[in-house]
């Protein structure tokens, strides 16, 4: 009896020293999946790597290299020459910028609203001041379609055959 009885607290003290092993490879008796605390899903040992030191954080664009990009496209659409190009430019520069201080500043949504009203107007202004007529006209047709000019259907020439 007495063997019986040591045999009993030997594997009971093995039991607690090893309890923390067996638990986590059973993972807490989740349904969900061995080793898993939570359900959703298989959290891992391995920690994540942190970023490195070549990886380079990418900066917002300026106000300047947005409407660079877009220029090309709204002097083709429109037919700008040179000058009215600048002019355009140079008042959708002043325009993006004041539009980027404002998303800094994280105003409330109704005066953001004032203030962009502001900043169209004004744009809205230089731009008829500056440009003709059909090409402010153009220009604003354009910037309803969010600057994505219309394709130009090209026509077809049709061969006559001399017979």
């Amino acid at each position: 009896m007495k063997s019986k009885q040591t045999l009993f607290y030997i594997t009971l003290f093995i039991g607690v020293l090893f309890i923390n092993d067996i638990s986590a490879q059973y993972g807490y008796g989740s349904p969900y999946g061995y080793g898993s605390r939570s359900m959703y899903g298989r959290r891992s040992a391995i920690p994540q790597a942190g970023p490195t030191e070549n990886t380079k954080e990418e900066t917002p664009p300026t106000a300047e290299e947005i409407v660079d990009e877009q220029m090309p496209s709204i002097t083709e659409a429109i037919g700008l020459d040179p000058f009215e190009q600048a002019v355009v430019r140079t008042s959708l520069v002043q325009s993006v910028q004041q539009r980027i201080e404002l998303q800094i500043l994280e105003l409330e949504p109704l005066k953001i609203k004032e203030e962009v009203e502001k900043i169209k107007r004004r744009q809205d202004a230089e731009l008829k001041a500056g440009l003709p007529e059909d090409k402010y006209e153009a220009f604003m047709e354009l910037q309803e379609n969010h600057f994505k000019a219309k394709k130009k259907k090209k026509k077809k020439k049709k061969k006559k055959n001399k017979d």
